[in-house]
């Protein structure tokens, strides 16, 4: 799997490309996303568009990485989920939970709206005492 990065509007888009399965392709969307939370970007959109298989643990890292991502306060959206990772994503039941476009201009637009999902787990848990 490669992850191609590009700026748009103070957006990074991680334009990733293969499958997003076990060993090298969830270490790449690991240390890019690492990277990224690192270096304070506040809006990233993952183009899953070139994505053709997505296995247990590719949606344990995107999962992660998402919840990372939202811990660091930033956002995640999905752009040009494919008709089979949608389909394993969906009998996952993770894809009503997770910000998907279709169309990479109303992706970014979101973002300037401030509009999306958050995965549940991820809100700052409040201890009273």
């Amino acid at each position: 799997m490669q992850a191609k990065l590009r700026n748009e509007d103070n957006i990074v888009i991680v334009d990733l490309d293969g499958r997003l399965v076990a060993g090298e392709a969830v270490e790449i969307l690991r240390e890019t996303m690492n990277e990224l939370i690192g270096d304070a970007n506040k809006r990233i959109l993952l183009n899953l568009s070139q994505v053709n298989w997505i296995d247990s643990s590719g949606i344990g890292e995107l999962v992660a990485s998402i919840k990372l991502a939202e811990r660091f306060g930033s956002s995640v959206k999905l752009l040009r989920v494919g008709d089979r990772v949608k389909h394993v994503l969906s009998i996952s039941r993770l894809l009503p939970l997770l910000d998907v476009y279709e169309d990479e201009a109303e992706a970014l637009q979101a973002f300037a709206e401030g509009s999306g999902r958050s995965l549940p787990g991820t809100e700052e848990d409040s201890i009273e005492s």
